[in-house]
């Protein structure tokens, strides 16, 4: 059986965006498609992503994926002219175009990608409407967390007792 060149995980997650979680309040996800081009589907078969500042734009009645930078491989790109950081169109129903736009426009949330999967053979973002945390949220993120930490390690000391 040969094995597969692609280093899978349990989940197929590409890339994840771990600084919205620490950011933002996630309100109500999305599935949406990626439009790509073919070395930018290489470049995720390689791992070359970040989605660190990525947003996502409302624009015509359309969503598009901004700040998202895709590296391109040396051996695909040289024939292409390549832009890492290009806007990419993201496939969505309209009703749940209509429901991004209403958060966007009238509550003011913003639009986040999370995360980047493959879901069989496509690319497929998972994107996020967010509330901003006030800094006092983000330190009893950071609370919680460090007591999460010391519990893990309390129950493990006692276990091994």
């Amino acid at each position: 059986m040969a094995k597969s060149k692609r280093n899978k995980t349990a989940d197929n997650t590409i890339a994840q965006n771990k600084r919205a979680r620490f950011d933002f309040q996630l309100l109500e996800s999305f599935e949406a498609g990626v439009s790509l081009a073919g070395w930018e589907v290489k470049a995720l078969r390689a791992g070359k992503v970040q989605l660190t500042d990525s947003y996502v734009l409302m624009k015509g009645g359309e969503a598009y994926l901004l700040g998202a930078s895709i590296t391109p491989l040396d051996t695909a790109s040289t024939h292409f002219v390549t832009d890492p950081t290009r806007t990419r169109k993201l496939l969505l129903h309209k009703k749940e175009l209509a429901q991004i736009n209403a958060g966007v426009t009238q509550k003011g949330l913003t639009c986040v990608c999370t995360t980047l999967y493959w879901k069989g053979h496509l690319v497929k973002a998972r994107i996020e409407l967010a509330q901003g945390k006030k800094l006092h949220d983000k330190r009893d993120t950071e609370k919680e967390r460090d007591w999460q930490r010391q519990k893990a390690r309390i129950v493990r000391d006692n276990v091994k007792q």
